[in-house]
């Protein structure tokens, strides 16, 4: 099959290979909607395998070492705080602005799938947020504004995030990684699917049972772990001792 070929032409980069697999499945799922075709031969060729987690998961300590380096009134800090506290990608973060924000909330359309599928998110302004926002000098129609005072490009912003995350000691981290972040919190706080698909935008369950199993397993073991502790079992691992008599015979210990 042709779809294998272009995968297989990639096999020495996977994940480039994996990128072109995804991207011939959108344009079949296209072309069957629009009758140019029966089905969507992408779907049935499989994605290598490559080991890879994605992108770098922050961490708190990796969160407060960045706020560290750059305090709150920095757009630098303003970045970080909109992207953890809304969980929005690059595309969105760039168009944040007041006009979005109503009676305390943001309301927005994402940009990925935008004309396609569009998704509306509302979320609250978190209070670790306001302050931040309150106190960084920002754009009039968005917050995070270049030096000469213009909205961001995507491809700009990523890389003055990238800039910032370097400067912070933090080359491992990613604008992408902050989004994962905020779900592992969430998650690991209570949120349920349900609650994390309509708080980060997803239509499927998928992404945010991923979060969830991680952090319900963690809860899992945090109360199961007191069962391999020697003292749950003590007596049956340290049994009371035995005195032996002269004559042989054994009597308990008191």
């Amino acid at each position: 099959m042709y779809v294998e070929a272009i995968r297989d032409a990639k096999a020495k980069t996977p994940e480039a290979a994996n990128a072109k697999v995804k991207a011939l499945r959108q344009v079949f799922t296209w072309a069957v909607k629009q009758k140019l075709v029966k089905s969507n031969p992408a779907l049935e060729v499989e994605y290598f395998s490559t080991g890879s987690q994605g992108w770098h998961t922050w961490t708190i300590d990796e969160i407060r070492q960045y706020g560290a380096k750059h305090p709150v009134g920095s757009r630098a800090r303003l970045a970080l705080a909109l992207l953890l506290y809304t969980g929005v990608r690059r595309s969105d973060v760039v168009r944040l602005g007041r006009q979005m924000i109503r009676s305390g909330w943001f309301t927005f359309t994402q940009t990925k799938n935008q004309k396609r599928d569009p998704i509306q998110v509302s979320i609250p302004v978190l209070s670790e947020l306001q302050p931040v926002i309150d106190e960084t000098p920002s754009g009039n129609m968005t917050f995070l504004v270049t030096e000469f005072g213009r909205p961001f490009t995507v491809d700009g912003f990523g890389n003055r995030f990238r800039k910032w995350c370097n400067e912070a000691g933090l080359r491992h981290c990613s604008a992408h990684g902050l989004r994962k972040a905020g779900a592992s919190i969430a998650a690991e706080n209570g949120a349920t699917t349900h609650q994390l698909m309509a708080m980060f935008g997803w239509k499927t369950v998928k992404q945010a049972e991923h979060y969830t199993r991680k952090a319900n397993r963690k809860l899992l073991a945090g109360g199961a772990m007191h069962f391999v502790s020697l003292e749950q079992n003590k007596n049956e691992i340290d049994p009371p001792t035995k005195v032996v008599r002269e004559g042989g015979s054994k009597l308990a210990g008191k």
